[in-house]
């Protein structure tokens, strides 16, 4: 049988291997922000008659506005977020519609200016924060602090190498990315916990000379099934809605694909071997204090 522990130095490197090049591309050249975080114009649009989305999008394209996001709502009905459009602008653009699609009215028409976009981008993460404190806290409650504290640097692991990523190929951010964040956190948190839950049972019935490394090693099996299915089950629908389900989800799924894959891992290979070692340096602090006592 694999010993995960007496391994963990193995996968300690893997992931500092997965994080440094993201890593370094954040300082080096950060987030390729979308118009959620920095500022543009947002448009809202009726056609009088049911319109495919991806007409939609080519005529926007063809207006020069290629990072543009469309979020169609109903048959007829469209959300277009661009850079910011003078005046003169969104005349063309709905002149446009009207010559390439059919008769457009303009429901909408704001523009998001840069405070508004600074303010969305540091509640995003403070809602960060906020979410691995609660989790600490409750990690803590249920089980141990330290237990808390491996959550969190697991939980850290998967958001630098899903943000790694982003930055690293360049991939618009958007409002939807830190939705995608936050669930991951939450999705990762799970399975993380469910590990802590089948160590906690193991330790109750620990046998006569079982070291911890052994007994975590014994959990981390006992639950590798559960936790391979349910990857496996939420890769199929993530997958499914990569390939299917349209223009507008694909950051969002993008990300939870990337982090929910990254977060299985984190969860079996680093979470309770982080733990392990914070026990085993805790045993050896003692050693010395009762030398000397």
């Amino acid at each position: 049988m694999f010993h995960f522990i007496r391994h963990r130095k193995i996968f300690y490197a893997l992931s500092i291997l997965l994080i440094l090049p993201g890593l370094i591309s954040l300082f080096v050249q950060g987030l390729n922000l979308g118009i959620d975080f920095t500022s543009g114009s947002i448009l809202e649009v009726r056609f009088d008659k049911a319109v495919p989305v991806e007409q939609v999008r080519q005529v926007v394209s063809d207006q020069g506005q290629h990072d543009s996001r469309i979020q169609q709502s109903g048959d007829r009905d469209f959300l277009i977020r661009t850079a910011k459009l003078s005046q003169e602008d969104s005349k063309k653009l709905m002149t446009a519609f009207d010559s390439k699609i059919g008769k457009a009215e303009l429901l909408r028409n704001e523009y998001v200016d840069p405070i508004i976009s600074t303010e969305l981008f540091w509640k995003a993460l403070g809602a960060l924060a906020i979410a691995s404190v609660i989790m600490v806290i409750y990690i803590t409650f249920r089980f141990e602090f330290k237990q808390g504290l491996a959550a969190i640097i697991a939980l850290l692991h998967d958001t630098l190498i899903v943000v790694g990523a982003f930055s690293l190929f360049r991939i618009e951010v958007d409002s939807t990315f830190i939705a995608a964040i936050l669930t991951i956190i939450g999705y990762s948190i799970n399975d993380t916990i469910v590990i802590f839950d089948r160590i906690r049972e193991n330790l109750r019935s620990r046998k006569k000379g079982q070291s911890l490394e052994d007994l975590v090693n014994l959990s981390i099996w006992q639950t590798l099934a559960r936790s391979i299915n349910t990857i496996l089950t939420v890769m199929f629908v993530l997958l499914a809605l990569f390939f299917l389900g349209g223009a507008t989800v694909k950051t969002f799924v993008l990300a939870m694909l990337i982090g929910v894959g990254i977060g299985a891992y984190s969860s079996i290979f680093n979470a309770s071997p982080i733990w392990v070692d914070l026990r085993l340096m805790e045993k050896r602090g003692k050693r010395p204090a009762l030398k000397a006592s």
